[in-house]
């Protein structure tokens, strides 16, 4: 891919098979040459070097970033991904890919519809609390949502549409608002496709998935439009009955620096879900290792978008805007106690989620010097508002019993934020920033005690220092403050839903985090690009998972500190490895005689895989993933096992334009947990007040996906 980079700015050309450095090179004869201020870093954080190679039938590459593109990082933690990059990982649901960035586990507790659960940095991120996530320009991640805060469900994603992928780690940054103490992940869809695309997929389990894109020129600009279809039954014994339809189209015009772009989304899908089971159940025979103990746990969900982005340039620098609208909808149907809350009729309910939700973003750099000195000086504000419905019912077999809350909430926020970036010397970067938040919530609840207003602030500090390069070597230093927000309702309730009669006390509306990093980065070998990160990260209160709802809620201060270590080699333009290790160290800040080891938070977490292929004949990948034993309880008393597991692909570009390829997931048919808890259930005849135990959701065994793709 070529990257041109102008006051921080990107615009890529991604080639279909590879990856490719914008620092290497000579630009492609169709791009626009632009210059590169000093501000930004010589040498960019991009993985990995140039003609590394790509491994995927269907990613056909093209043009990202029209109306305003990604932005530069620094930071030793932070990065771009190519879309190629992203592709050539076999994986086994959509948001999988997103394992790209380094230290980042993926997974899945339920049933496929269903968000992903997400671990970076020693953090059970649940389904999304501390990793902010966005899709061209659109946050992911739900607030005040049914099923836990920061709900980010991702299965919307066309991976063969992503262009370029941005990603932080830890609260440094200024665009990072809400949910990123942790990190920030930024995905963007391609504007062009260099081929248009038709593809089809067989596998295991009753997989099958079509996927179509296509991008043609009208007018002065390119329409570019995808549609796809998947269904899924899975190993279980009772099948995930997945049925998803998904389509895009965007209208764009111009380049990264003067443009604009549209885009439609539309995405509907509805599963039945095997949930996570106690071991006991298993060890007893009750059920098989792919058994549930509710046949009729599922849902449905349906997310339909119109956004829009806009880039201008001027003699003072470059203007960014961008906007959406985004309809969104939840029906989830979870049994996580069996007869714990209710002996007779079970524990099942219902969550609901119904919102429309909008915002937009808008921010100028101003392109100067200061004693003489290249400066940039970026402000920009941000606005979101969320009108939700939001229910809890309790149900049988999906049936309606009774009601525990039916709440309206409307929650909006706004975010300015100022970064001023100064190249002092050949060695030295500064960036200084400072953002505020303001959030405001409206909640009605149909328990009137537990209505009202609320309204919070917070400003964040946000200092980086770039030192180097010497002898190829890069040295950063972070600092920053964060935050996430807590669900509306529990910042304006005062009694307990489900009785009345007990009080609770009201969570705070934004809890603060702050940031520590110290980080090089090197490349004094041909072709490899290696990282180190110290970092530590500091909370106000922590999230932590309650099986009893299936939710979170907040708990005590903690402190992580931790190291990262990543590589990325291209040992020739045809072959590339790659390793990443995350070494984490979670505690509670506060005591408390239950313990201070934080519930499901990894000590270890490491990846490695090698890449092969060029653009026609043979590519490949194999890949290895390791998620270490994490504490269950606080006291450390009982704890989960590791998860290793191997993918493989390989595959075979003809010169027509057609590819096949074979992905082989659980390579080693691994008889691992994708996730486990420890939580008190209660199964038939056992005692009213329950048993704790392991409950656990199984990788599915070796399964295989034939894709065969042609590009015309």
């Amino acid at each position: 891919m070529t990257r041109l980079l102008a006051a921080g700015g990107l615009a890529v050309a991604t080639g279909g098979r590879g990856w490719a450095a914008p620092d290497t090179g000579a630009p492609a004869a169709s791009a626009v040459t632009l210059s590169e201020i000093s501000v930004v870093s010589a040498a960019p954080p991009v993985v990995p070097a140039a003609g590394t190679p790509g491994a995927s039938a269907g990613y056909v590459g093209g043009v990202t970033g029209i109306g305003g593109s990604l932005l530069t990082v620094d930071a030793a933690s932070a990065g771009l991904i190519g879309g190629a990059a992203l592709n050539a990982r076999p994986v086994t649901r959509p948001g999988e890919v997103l394992e790209a960035v380094p230290g980042l586990i993926v997974t899945q507790h339920s049933g496929e519809g269903k968000a992903n659960q997400y671990f970076l940095r020693g953090f059970n991120l649940d389904h999304g609390t501390d990793i902010a996530i966005s899709v061209d320009g659109m946050p992911v991640n739900m607030r005040t949502h049914a099923h836990g805060q920061g709900y980010a469900d991702l299965n919307f994603l066309i991976p063969e549409l992503v262009g370029a992928v941005e990603y932080h780690k830890g609260p440094y940054f200024v665009r990072d608002g809400d949910f990123a103490s942790a990190g920030s992940v930024r995905l963007d869809y391609l504007d062009t496709v260099q081929k248009n695309l038709a593809l089809t997929t067989i596998g295991s389990f009753g997989y099958k998935r079509g996927l179509s894109i296509a991008s043609v020129p009208v007018g002065e600009g390119n329409l570019l439009v995808a549609g796809e279809a998947q269904v899924y039954d899975g190993p279980w014994a009772v099948p995930d009955a997945l049925r998803k339809l998904n389509g895009v189209a965007r209208y764009s015009q111009g380049t990264a620096l003067d443009g604009f772009a549209v885009t439609g989304m539309a995405y509907a899908s509805r599963w039945t879900a095997t949930n996570q089971i106690p071991e006991r159940a298993v060890g007893a025979g009750l059920i098989g290792r792919y058994g549930t103990l509710n046949p009729t746990d599922g849902g449905d969900t349906g997310r339909f978008s119109l956004s829009g982005r806009f880039s201008a340039t001027d003699d003072t620098g470059i203007t960014r805007a961008s906007a959406y609208v985004i309809r969104y909808q939840m029906n989830l149907f979870n049994d996580f106690t069996y007869f714990l809350n209710d002996p007779v009729g079970g524990d099942q309910f219902h969550q609901l989620d119904q919102r429309v939700l909008g915002g937009g973003e808008v921010l100028h750099i101003f392109q100067g010097d200061l004693f003489g000195r290249p400066l940039e000086v970026e402000v920009g504000a941000q606005t979101r508002t969320d009108s939700i419905r939001v229910g809890l019912f309790n149900t049988a077999v999906r049936r309606y019993r009774s009601t525990v809350l039916d709440d309206r909430v409307l929650e909006s926020s706004g975010a300015l934020y100022l970064d001023t970036r100064v190249r002092w010397t050949p060695w030295l970067r500064t960036s200084v920033g400072l953002r505020a938040d303001g959030y405001y919530a409206d909640v009605r609840s149909d328990t009137p005690a537990n209505s009202g207003r609320a309204t919070d602030g917070i400003v964040n500090p946000k200092l980086g220092l770039v030192l180097g390069p010497w002898s190829d070597t890069e040295i950063y230093v972070n600092y920053g403050g964060g935050f996430h927000s807590n669900d509306a309702r529990g910042v304006t309730a005062t009694v307990d839903p489900a009785s009345p009669l007990f009080n609770i006390t009201r969570s705070p509306f934004l809890v603060p985090s702050t940031g520590y990093e110290l980080g090089l980065r090197n490349r004094s070998i041909a072709g490899l690009e290696t990282s180190l990160a110290l970092f530590r990260l500091d909370f106000a209160s922590e999230n932590i998972f309650q099986g009893d709802t299936g939710t979170t809620e907040p708990s005590r201060p903690t402190r992580r500190f931790g190291v990262e270590w990543t590589n990325r080699y291209a040992l020739t333009p045809w072959l590339a490895l790659d390793g990443d290790l995350t070494i984490t160290n979670a505690r509670f800040s506060r005591y408390d005689p239950a313990g201070n080891r934080v519930p499901e938070a990894p000590t270890t977490i490491a990846s490695a895989g090698v890449t092969f292929g060029e653009p026609l004949g043979w590519f490949g990948s194999l890949r290895f993933r390791y998620f270490g034993p994490r504490p269950l309880i606080e006291d450390n008393s009982i704890r989960s096992r590791s998860t290793a597991l191997v993918n493989g692909r390989i595959g075979y570009a003809f010169g027509n334009g057609v590819s096949v390829s074979l992905d082989v997931l659980n390579l080693t048919n691994s008889r691992s947990d994708q996730i486990t808890y420890a939580y008190a259930s209660r199964l038939p005849g056992e005692p009213a007040e329950g048993l704790i135990d392991r409950v656990f959701h199984p990788v599915e065994p070796t399964a295989v996906r034939l894709t065969i793709a042609g590009r015309f």
